[in-house]
């Protein structure tokens, strides 16, 4: 899962874009690049946040007014500066790609680049494997006289061939700027407008809250499979390519997008507050009576919320945040998300001390993480602890994009609810019914809907077997390279001072 944002319009476009990338922090925080183009491209991109990535010196040199952006969080492949996006390629005309998704036929699609065109990707990023693809079907159309039909055609193809979540963003050297999805548009991406006395700018990005931060108007989601190219004229070409329905990814809602965007014309804090409201239910069911309802900053506050309202029950703000610890599920190890977890939670004793506390977080991954809010909060005194999830159990690893992918890290995919609330130490433990959830995010007859293959085992992109045991392959040999590095470190000798 990461950000991505797109501008092109009469004038530099770097402003505009660290403010986009900003708006989207919280979707990647390994990493942070931006490439822009005027007579070639000028590239910066770094390990960290945008903030530490992007000082003014580098600004100065980021010149254009077309130009894409990135943050990171790490997925498939390792988590070094090399990986960072944007990747550019030189030929045809010069191209710079930035994806947010995960690419699940990376090694089909390796295989043919290099049998086909004789094409060996660098790192082991599958955005590169989506822009060759690309480039591959481009450059063997007419150079010469190409056309943005030429353009939707290449883009076509490379949908048939690359399988999995992407929604993509692409600099074409002195044509203008394309974007495209994968053909269930299972990763969000958005068009927005803003008018100028120069001349309309146009931006794509991950999620709308961009536009409210830069005055944009909202345009339109690309759909499933949609391409949308603006020339150098700022004229728009829409096609919709290779389509499939709808599967947008229910954990968007959940989960990973900020409270305020829209999304497919829903108010992400409004769908929280709802599934809070819906939980009310169970709770009731199971004979429970909170004191209070507290949240797991900050994304189960609506969803607490609106279970609050539903049972009657005061909520409270109990547990502090730190802000400037970062969101724990996107930090790539187990022991640095404990270690975020320790320093960014404080309870409010006064609060909870001698109180029957239900806490509401957006789900129960590892559990880990659970477990040490539920001994923070004892620890403050709270008499019980009932700990609710507005997302239903998680049992299938993700292969879309969230860094869920080995089985054996879920919870849920291993044990019952009661023996997770014996290890998580709560006196309840209460998910959202996968029903309920299948519900709430129910589109219209015939149009699709969402994806909740991390909680069904049902990928919308079919048999996904033998892709799922590539990807685990894959992710245990980086761990197993990680341990070897440490070893390697931990037996050098140490450096002799001059």
């Amino acid at each position: 899962m990461c950000g991505i944002v797109g501008f092109h319009g009469p004038d530099n476009v770097v402003g505009d874009m660290i403010i986009g990338l900003t708006a989207l922090q919280h979707r990647g925080q390994d990493a942070a690049g931006i490439a822009t183009f005027d007579d070639s491209f000028h590239l910066c991109k770094g390990q960290g946040l945008v903030n530490d990535v992007f000082k003014p010196k580098h600004v100065k040199k980021l010149k254009g007014n077309i130009g894409i952006g990135h943050v990171r969080y790490t997925t498939q492949g390792a988590n070094d500066s090399d990986l960072a996006q944007p990747f550019t390629t030189s030929y045809p005309f010069g191209l710079a790609m930035v994806h947010n998704g995960n690419v699940i036929n990376f090694r089909d699609v390796a295989k043919r680049l290099h049998d086909k065109y004789h094409v060996l990707p660098k790192t082991t990023n599958d955005l590169e494997l989506i822009m060759y693809t690309f480039a591959s079907e481009l450059r063997v159309k007419d150079l010469d006289h190409i056309s943005v039909v030429d353009i939707f055609d290449a883009v076509e193809t490379t949908q048939e061939l690359v399988k999995g979540a992407y929604a993509t963003i692409t600099v074409i050297a002195g044509h203008g700027l394309l974007a495209f999805t994968d053909p269930l548009a299972i990763r969000p991406l958005a068009l927005g407008r803003r008018d100028t006395p120069n001349g309309p700018v146009y931006a794509f990005v991950s999620e709308s809250t961009c536009f409210d931060y830069l005055d944009f108007e909202f345009v339109e989601n690309v759909g499933p499979g949609q391409a949308i190219f603006i020339d150098n004229n700022y004229q728009v070409h829409r096609k919709n390519q290779y389509a499939l329905p709808k599967n947008f990814c229910a954990f968007e809602q959940i989960y990973f997008a900020r409270e305020d965007s829209v999304i497919h014309g829903r108010l992400v804090a409004r769908e929280r507050v709802r599934l809070g409201k819906i939980l009310a239910r169970k709770v009731v069911d199971a004979g429970l009576k909170p004191d209070m309802v507290i949240d797991v900053p900050s994304s189960g506050y609506f969803a607490a919320s609106g279970l609050a309202e539903a049972i009657g029950v005061p909520y409270r703000r109990a547990l502090v945040k730190n802000n400037h610890m970062g969101r724990s599920f996107i930090v790539p190890t187990q022991a640095g998300r404990e270690d975020v977890v320790k320093k960014k939670l404080n309870p409010i004793r006064e609060f909870v001390a001698g109180k029957k506390v239900a806490v509401v977080d957006d789900s129960i991954v590892r559990g880990t993480t659970s477990r040490r809010i539920v001994r923070l909060l004892r620890e403050a005194g709270a008499s019980e602890v009932y700990f609710i999830s507005s997302a239903p159990p998680i049992v299938s690893p993700c292969i879309y994009g969230i860094d869920m992918a080995m089985s054996t890290e879920l919870i849920a995919a291993n044990y019952t609810t009661d023996e997770i609330c014996r290890y998580i130490e709560a006196d309840k433990v209460i998910y959202q019914d996968l029903s309920d959830l299948e519900e709430l995010f129910a589109e219209e007859k015939g149009h699709g809907g969402s994806c909740f293959a991390c909680f069904s085992g049902k990928y919308p992109t079919g048999d996904v077997t033998h892709y799922l045991r590539h990807i685990q392959e894959e992710r245990a040999s980086h761990r197993s390279e990680k341990k070897d590095k440490k070893s390697v470190s931990a037996k050098a000798p140490a450096p002799t001072e001059h």
